[in-house]
């Protein structure tokens, strides 16, 4: 039997409470000290975008969490050593000397990987909502294409680097527990094979996606047309592309499978429309009738910041049964063509009502002939055949 287990401990209950306060003083302080500096530092980064009340919250979050991870490190690494001074040993199966070497030595590296870890992953989110807020500001055609690009690329960059940064955190902090990770290093290399034998349309949707992004081919908030179906961009994955149609059904396309897309909103759009003029219209007098109602909706304060470009009339496109059709298109910000376009229609047929012109209706022409009945036989002589 060991004698040293029958020797009895006495605990000073003034010196344990003692030395406890120093570490959780020091560990305050230390928190203090380095949430202050996450705080500056993420205040820099941000610049005046931190003045955003849902900035103003983000940061306020990001520096509790590190504030409460230098905390714990802090107590963890001088918790134990406190205790040895103040004669107290805690009954665990592990010398509390070999805890606070290991706290001070492998817990903080952990520590201080995972705070690293999440503090580039706020960073970097932070520097691409920062750099999506500045290439948005400003205003006109310019500012609205730098804003969706920005939208599009900032979702990507901030979700791809947050697996990247996670994953190669994780893998440390296995190797820092003295886990083999070669193993696991093995198995993301064979899964990685099986990926490229066995998941082949996966890796084109992935390739198909991120030519898709880097062409700038679409954006969120675009209007598209993807196979046929359209609808507004709402999401652009490396595997996926989300559009939202006009009755709000959600359209999933894989990237892999897009074989036509058409960008209807790309840079600058336009609207196009074919007037049917009666036969017997004037067309110049028509036409004019148009350019008229197109320079009145310019110069309205609700219509003008979205036309781009003065009616451009192309002339007459076409006789039909009952009309001659005639070409016109106006130059808008993209999507707005439709709001414009319908707004254009509705005073053309105004301007039209005012000063008699004919929009006409499909209507036939039937020319009745009648000839002459044939001519009786004569009669042969007799009177009768």
């Amino acid at each position: 039997m060991d004698d040293t287990a029958a020797i009895p401990v006495t605990v000073n209950t003034l010196e344990v409470a003692l030395a406890l306060s120093v570490v959780f003083t020091f560990a305050v302080a230390g928190a203090i000290i380095v949430g202050s500096a996450a705080r500056r530092l993420l205040r820099t980064v941000l610049g005046e975008a931190g003045a955003d009340p849902m900035t103003d919250r983000f940061v306020r979050g990001t520096v509790r969490l590190v504030w409460l991870i230098t905390f714990a490190l802090t107590v963890a690494v001088l918790a134990f050593p406190a205790l040895d001074m103040a004669g107290y040993s805690l009954d665990v199966g592990l010398q509390s000397r070999d805890l606070g070497e290991w706290a001070a030595r492998t817990g903080v590296r952990i520590g201080v990987i995972l705070l690293a870890a999440m503090a580039i992953v706020r960073v970097t989110g932070a520097i691409a909502s920062r750099a999506q807020k500045d290439l948005s500001g400003g205003s006109g055609l310019d500012a609205l294409e730098r804003q969706k690009r920005a939208q599009t690329v900032a979702g990507i960059v901030r979700g791809g680097l947050a697996v990247l940064v996670w994953s190669t955190a994780t893998l440390m902090v296995l190797r820092e527990l003295d886990m083999d990770i070669t193993p696991v290093l093995t198995g993301a290399g064979i899964l990685g094979l099986a990926i490229g034998f066995g998941a082949q349309t996966l890796v084109r949707d992935v390739i198909s996606g991120f030519f898709l992004i880097v062409e700038d081919q679409v954006r969120v908030g675009d209007i598209a047309n993807v196979n046929g179906t359209g609808g507004m961009v709402e999401q652009i994955n490396l595997r996926t592309i989300v559009l939202r149609d006009y009755s709000g059904t959600v359209h999933v396309v894989p990237n892999g499978a897009i074989t036509t897309l058409a960008n209807l909103t790309k840079d600058f759009s336009y609207y196009v429309i074919d007037l049917g003029l009666d036969y017997a219209e004037d067309t110049d007098r028509a036409i004019q009738a148009a350019r008229d109602a197109a320079d009145e909706l310019m110069k309205d304060p609700a219509y003008a910041p979205n036309i781009l470009a003065p009616l451009d009339v192309a002339g007459v496109d076409a006789f039909g049964d009952s009309q001659v059709t005639i070409r016109m298109r106006i130059k808008t910000m993209p999507i707005k063509q439709w709001e414009v376009g319908r707004e254009l229609r509705r005073r053309i047929k105004k301007t039209f009502d005012a000063r008699g012109i004919t929009i006409p209706f499909p209507q036939r022409t039937v020319h009745i002939v009648q000839t002459a009945p044939p001519a009786a036989d004569p009669l042969p002589p007799g009177g009768a055949k």
